[in-house]
């Protein structure tokens, strides 16, 4: 079925298949002179990748799933472009989304993958984790390109590219309607950050929610029979929720049921007898524990075992994909275009260039293998070379096979299937160190730095493809795109190089509970971290691991899967933090009532359409607040956060081993009942707000579309 021609510049033939002997031109046609390049598309570009690195970083890491960064950056370089004293030409639009495209998938490169370090009792330095995302990028760019035309010319009409054909209509339509729409983003931006600084830097109401404080005796009754609901209300999640819309929240959110408010309760009944539990190497007396003590004992690797299935079956699903891509990559070896290709529309690297980066990008990584196992001090010189030769080798291969898998399946479907294929990485990655005798902390972190760069790999590969589609629709030069995207790459790697320690620093991946070093469940959950931790650690240590439960995990998604529930939502609803997924679920209810308003289906259809916009406007602002109130808690700014907030009181304090650490304390008004309703009334608020910005966004969206006038 032919898409429709919502742009008013776009060919009729932009989205279907062409006809014997038809071509497509593009909107700016390869002899004609537009600007690119340039000072402005550049720096608005990096200014892009900062922010929303940072913020698809923290929303990963609270959260599990990151910001679709492309939209909202669209938007923005079409908004302030509109400001200058020369409007911007949509081509310099096409290299600032593109450049600025390289935040969220570099952030989700690290999400998945460096935290497992940090819960390996592993310190990476900030120049590894750069190295590991940059280096692992740049393979993703240079492996993609030689099947540029392959993608987005040869298979024209054939592969629908939903996150392009978004991209595209609002770079080509939003020319005349991008007003309203950056004003939508601003201002949700504003309210994200505002929302956030007074809820979790300020601490002027408790964004803590618990049925045990807030339903009083009925609350407590619930309590002691480990029943109890959270609500974590932080406008972050609330926006997450906002985009992913009422159906996936509810699967999150029923993951979650089952996990926290049906497992908890029966493990505590059936195992809360007087003698205790001893399992996988632990004692555990089920009777005194409470219900989070449970969830993190045993669920947690249910839900674990649940997430990594998920991501098996994911690939499964797509082995069609996989094999046929896995072959394209192959053809694409050494490939060099006709001499057609030389016009600027058709125009990519030189295929000497892009073999010579793929040489020196690969041997860097064995230089950093090489590093990382002689500075831990278990190899001498040849060990360590032979183990980063090994290392260097599996993780070109891997990458050479993975990246047009990911690029073909965002072309098909949009979804990148990261998660199954970095798993698939650490696992292969560690049985082959083992083999040749690497174990321990140091294959943990040989093993987690190949499945960091394979993991950026794909997510570069897959957003890329995306970026040449969109180029060859408006008629960019795929030279440019591919050149300017190392340069967004760098500055995104440096960003989560710097986000991720302070993170840690901040608030700890790992934490003390009850004597034990568990994941900070609360504050940074980090799901797909924490599977892959659990994974490489049973791989590499040989200690005992609940591997019952992961089985019990894998089950459950197998029958999830039966039925035809979207697993890997169920799987992290599972894991998640029930607090987390009741604000998720919060969100995405908002967003079903948004789209039930309005009198007409016009004006109805117009308050849906502005859900991205004020959820990643205001992800973005809530993530970047999160990331200063990080910061304000370490001892460089001097523990600053002590002095503007209200509800919490903060400390320096000096344990018993000589460190500097930050404590805090919270007055009774705000762990009672009057700081809960508090954040209560306040999220209620929110979503109050939203309603009114969607209401707002909606009508100047009808506004411009009466004044633009209609398509040829």
């Amino acid at each position: 079925m032919e898409a429709p021609n919502k742009g008013r510049l776009l060919p009729a033939n932009a989205y279907r298949k062409l006809e014997a002997g038809e071509t497509y031109s593009p909107i700016v046609g390869a002899g004609q002179g537009m600007p690119e390049v340039t000072r402005w598309s550049v720096l608005m570009a990096l200014g892009m990748v900062v922010i929303f690195s940072a913020a698809c970083l923290y929303i990963a890491l609270r959260a599990g799933s990151g910001i679709e960064a492309a939209i909202p950056i669209a938007v923005a370089a079409i908004f302030f472009g509109r400001m200058r004293a020369r409007k911007s030409a949509i081509l310099e639009n096409v290299i600032i989304q593109s450049i600025g495209q390289a935040s969220g998938v570099v952030a989700a490169g690290v999400a998945f993958v460096i935290p497992a370090l940090y819960l390996n009792a592993i310190q990476p330095t900030w120049w590894q984790i750069f190295l590991a995302c940059f280096l692992g990028g740049a393979l993703g760019v240079v492996l993609i390109i030689p099947l540029r035309k392959h993608f987005v010319a040869d298979r024209h009409g054939e592969l629908p590219f939903p996150e392009a054909t978004a991209i595209n209509e609002i770079l080509v339509s939003g020319e005349s309607t991008a007003g309203g729409a950056g004003r939508i983003l601003l201002t949700s931006f504003g309210l994200g950050a505002a929302y956030d600084f007074l809820a979790e830097t300020v601490h002027a109401w408790n964004p803590g929610l618990s049925t045990t404080s807030l339903l009083g005796a009925a609350g407590d009754w619930l309590g002691r029979i480990r029943v109890e609901l959270k609500i974590n209300a932080i406008a972050a999640l609330f926006g997450l929720g906002y985009i992913i819309g009422l159906k996936y929240a509810a699967i999150i959110f029923a993951g979650s049921v089952v996990g926290y408010m049906i497992m908890v309760p029966l493990v505590g009944l059936i195992f809360g007898g007087s003698e205790p539990l001893v399992y996988a190497g632990n004692s555990y007396m089920v009777s005194e524990m409470g219900a989070g003590a449970i969830f993190s004992a045993f669920i947690k690797p249910i839900a674990i075992g649940a997430i990594a299935t998920a991501g098996v079956i994911g690939l499964i699903r797509m082995r069609k994909i996989i094999a046929g891509a896995v072959v394209l990559g192959f053809k694409g070896i050494g490939h060099k275009g006709p001499a057609a290709e030389s016009i600027r529309t058709n125009l990519d690297m030189k295929p000497s260039n892009v073999l010579l980066i793929q040489l020196g990008a690969t041997l860097a990584m064995g230089l950093l293998f090489f590093v990382v196992c002689l500075t831990a001090g278990d190899y001498g010189v040849g060990a360590s070379l032979l183990y980063s030769l090994i290392g260097m080798v599996i993780a070109f291969l891997l990458c050479f096979l993975f990246t047009p898998v990911a690029a073909e399946a965002i072309a098909i479907v949009g979804t990148n299937p990261v998660s199954g294929m970095t798993l698939v990485t650490v696992i292969l990655s560690s049985l082959v160190m083992m083999a040749v005798g690497l174990s321990g902390q140091t294959g943990i972190f040989v093993a987690l730095v190949i499945g960091t760069a394979v993991c950026t790999a794909l997510s570069v590969s897959g957003a890329l493809i995306s970026d040449f589609k969109v180029g060859y629709w408006i008629g960019a030069t795929p030279r440019k795109q591919q050149v300017w995207k190392f340069l967004g790459l760098a500055v995104a790697a440096l960003v989560v190089a710097f986000v991720i320690p302070v993170m840690d620093q901040a608030f700890h991946f790992l934490v003390e509970k009850n004597g034990m070093m568990v994941s900070n469940e609360e504050v940074l959950p980090a799901p797909q971290a924490n599977m892959i931790a659990a994974v490489i650690k049973g791989l590499m240590t040989g200690g005992e691991q609940p591997y019952l439960l992961y089985g019990l995990g894998a089950l459950i998604s197998i029958l999830v899967t039966l039925v035809g529930i979207p697993t890997l939502a169920f799987a992290l609803g599972m894991y998640l933090p029930i607090g987390i997924n009741a604000a998720v679920l919060a969100g995405g209810f908002t967003a079903w009532m948004v789209a039930r308003s309005g009198r007409t289906t016009r004006e109805r259809e117009a308050r849906a359409n502005q859900g991205t916009l004020i959820a990643s406007g205001m992800m973005a602002g809530a993530a970047i607040i999160g990331i200063v109130s990080a910061v304000l808690r370490l001892d460089w700014t001097s523990y600053a956060i002590r002095f503007v907030s209200l509800g919490k009181s903060f400390e320096v304090a000096t344990t018993d081993a000589g460190a500097t650490v930050l404590r805090d304390s919270s007055a009774s008004w705000y762990d009672g009942f009057l700081g809960q309703f508090l954040g209560l009334a306040m999220f209620v608020g929110l979503a109050i707000i939203t309603f009114l910005l969607a209401r707002w966004g909606a009508a100047m969206q009808m506004r411009d579309e009466d004044r633009t006038p209609p398509a040829n």
